[in-house]
């Protein structure tokens, strides 16, 4: 065994025992959320230190296109500086070859973390947190859906072919029969974290048609979204596999529920491993609500960030499990952050606001900030919401347009995550809403062609 593959995480020298590894994928996340990178030989990659990607790549759309993110010496496509993070050395078990996939960190030739990639924007939260003697806890949880392939961006998205050769139904929230019907897809997934060592809390069907969720295990929240960013690759291939798709879009089918990642918070102290949320008697803290407060008055500044699409909007509507404005509630699903069950020391506040379609470092990043800047303020949330929150007002951005202008005035926001984050951010994305206002919907030739 070469030295470099001793010092691997132990599941990853197991998946190498008796295998001869000879590939690996060298990857970084773009704003979107895409993996970009390099594969290289395994031999290659044992004498590499680091390799050359351009800037350029963070500046790219949803669509292919660029934003002018470029800054003043303008469009040169400056090379980055990619060094290996090999922690999260991983197998990349559905490759035809033995390949292992790891994410690598962007700096500038002087060694300075790239500000506007999204691994880097969460490392600075969380380095914030801990200047404080804090440690961030989180545990995202992850919807999407099993669809038929769709090879005609025309045609409307339709639900898998189940194995009882039926499409999925809707309404079939928490069936065990509905979740057996995606069995030999769920099978690949489970043999596919398996071997990459992502530990699984739970598999549940949701209420959309073919929609299915994912639970993992709370812990550090660079390490959770690296596990996100490899587990929607990691299902999208297990659905590949069977046939269909696996679709992360925010509000992928007319009529059904959308997919969020709620995003579950706590906040340890460092010094005594005590919950910040939870007093010596068990009782909440200030803390507790000024984190509150935070997301409260802070995350209508960070929808954009959190629904990064047109489509994301869709998604935010009244009785359709997805929140409408921002009150918070004790165990209350219809409130944008809610306060699930829980003992004193796992006491957290869940974001529901967050669709499955943003980049899980920038989301997770985000929500973050929001509590972070409610702790140092110190401005306590409002009285906690009784009842069904789908009667309460709107609160929250309904357009993408009305979403960035929110984003482009928050500087607050911006110091926490980096100013110059931000400006790349807001160029990209409305680079993309400006390309989608181009484009004529068949809404729009159906009803007004001849109407109007």
């Amino acid at each position: 065994m070469s030295d470099w593959i001793s010092t691997l995480p132990e599941i990853t020298q197991t998946f190498l025992a008796d295998r001869r590894l000879d590939e690996v994928e060298c990857i970084v996340a773009d704003l979107p959320g895409i993996a970009r990178g390099k594969a290289v030989p395994a031999g290659k990659f044992e004498k590499q230190a680091y390799f050359h990607l351009p800037d350029s790549i963070f500046y790219q759309t949803i669509t292919g296109d660029w934003g002018e993110a470029a800054g003043d010496e303008g469009f040169i496509e400056r090379d980055m500086i990619l060094r290996p993070d090999m922690t999260t050395a991983i197998a990349a078990p559905w490759t035809g070859d033995t390949t292992l996939q790891v994410i690598h960190d962007a700096f500038d030739r002087k060694g300075r973390p790239i500000p506007y990639s999204p691994r880097n924007v969460l490392k600075r939260v969380v380095e914030l947190y801990n200047k404080q003697g804090w440690q961030p806890v989180v545990a995202p949880e992850m919807e999407f859906y099993l669809v038929a392939r769709n090879l005609d961006p025309a045609k409307s998205i339709e639900p898998m072919m189940g194995r009882s050769g039926r499409p999925a139904a809707a309404r079939q929230a928490y069936s065990m029969s509905a979740v057996d019907e995606f069995g030999p897809v769920i099978d690949d997934i489970y043999d596919f974290a398996e071997a990459m060592g992502l530990e699984i809390d739970g598999i549940t069907q949701e209420g959309g048609a073919g929609q299915l969720e994912i639970n993992l295990q709370h812990g550090d929240p660079v390490r959770l979204a690296d596990e996100v960013f490899y587990f929607k690759r990691l299902i999208r291939e297990a659905a590949l596999r069977h046939n269909c798709f696996a679709t992360f879009m925010a509000k992928p089918i007319a009529d059904e529920p959308g997919s969020a990642m709620h995003i579950h918070h706590s906040v340890i102290d460092m010094e005594d491993g005590t919950n910040l949320f939870s007093g010596p008697q068990g009782g909440e803290t200030d803390a507790f609500f000024h984190f509150i407060g935070g997301l409260q008055n802070h995350l209508p500044s960070a929808i954009a960030v959190l629904a990064p699409y047109v489509n994301s909007y869709r998604r935010y509507v009244r009785d359709h499990a997805a929140p409408i404005n921002l009150a918070w509630g004790r165990d209350n699903r219809t409130t944008g952050i809610r306060v699930p069950l829980s003992g004193p020391q796992s006491r957290r506040v869940e974001n529901r606001l967050a669709g499955m379609d943003c980049n899980p470092y920038l989301g997770i990043a985000a929500s973050l900030a929001c509590g972070y800047l409610g702790l140092m303020e110190e401005k306590r949330a409002g009285p906690s919401f009784k009842g069904d929150a789908y009667e309460g007002e709107e609160d929250i951005p309904r357009v993408m347009g009305d979403a960035l202008d929110q984003f482009e005035e928050a500087t607050k926001l911006h110091e926490i995550l980096h100013p110059d984050f931000a400006r790349v951010y807001s160029i990209v994305k409305r680079s993309e809403y400006e390309e989608f206002l181009q484009v004529i919907s068949p809404w729009e030739r159906e009803h007004l062609l001849l109407n109007v």
